[in-house]
């Protein structure tokens, strides 16, 4: 076995076959104003 990969597969792969994606955010981090409103939420009794 060798220590470096086979790039064959790699070098000859076609990109036209992909399909264009569209990337979205599945779980984006909250704003300042949400953390705020968390905060004042839980002083609250």
């Amino acid at each position: 076995m060798s220590d470096k990969p086979d790039f064959a597969e790699i070098e000859t792969f076609d990109k036209t076959k992909l399909k264009k994606t569209e990337t979205r955010e599945k779980n984006p981090l909250p704003t300042k104003e949400t953390i705020e409103q968390e905060k004042q939420n839980k002083n609250t009794p």
